[in-house]
């Protein structure tokens, strides 16, 4: 089932049926009962949500603050497992992903989300100190919507963290 439609099928289910159960949206749609309470309340907050993965705290919460001071609710993973858990909870609309994260790296959940037809369609800007041309290229291969090494400019992330946002809207 698409991502996208996950909302709708929810709010379908709700209208024909007013007394209907998180329980039981979740059997007809076969999917967990965490997964339609969190994409119930990921429809009470209509702020875009940006999944900031990166294994330095440092770096984490201050990209954090500053985009959520542009007004994005901001979720973050430390590693390759949680990314994973935070898209399939939460269903950002960006992901900003470190490649050198414990457990799964950066690669390896591109190569996952992008497979997953489910999750395909949510853009990736890998975010790494890894300049390397064939790392910029293995990326972008991967799926990858957008490649910044560090340090960046925070002003140009922003732009074209502004930019993906823009061409899901289309």
């Amino acid at each position: 089932m698409q991502a996208e439609n996950i909302g709708g099928k929810i709010l379908s289910l709700m209208e024909e049926n007013p007394g209907i159960t998180v329980k039981m949206i979740s059997e007809k749609l076969s999917i967990t009962v965490n997964q339609v309470e969190k994409v119930l309340d990921s429809m009470s907050d209509t702020r875009q949500k940006i999944l900031i993965v990166d294994d330095e705290m440092d770096a984490l919460v201050s990209l954090k603050v500053a985009l959520e001071a542009e007004g994005y609710n901001v979720v973050e993973a430390k590693d390759g497992h949680e990314v994973v858990d935070k898209v399939y909870s939460e269903l950002p609309d960006v992901i900003l992903l470190d490649l050198m994260i414990p457990g799964i790296d950066g690669f390896e959940v591109c190569r996952l989300l992008k497979s997953d037809e489910m999750y395909r369609h949510i853009p990736i800007i890998m975010l790494t100190a890894r300049n390397e041309v064939d790392d910029k290229v293995e990326g972008i291969e991967l799926g990858a919507d957008d490649y910044v090494t560090k340090p960046f400019n925070l002003k140009e992330l922003k732009a074209r963290i502004k930019m993906i946002l823009r061409r899901q809207d289309i």
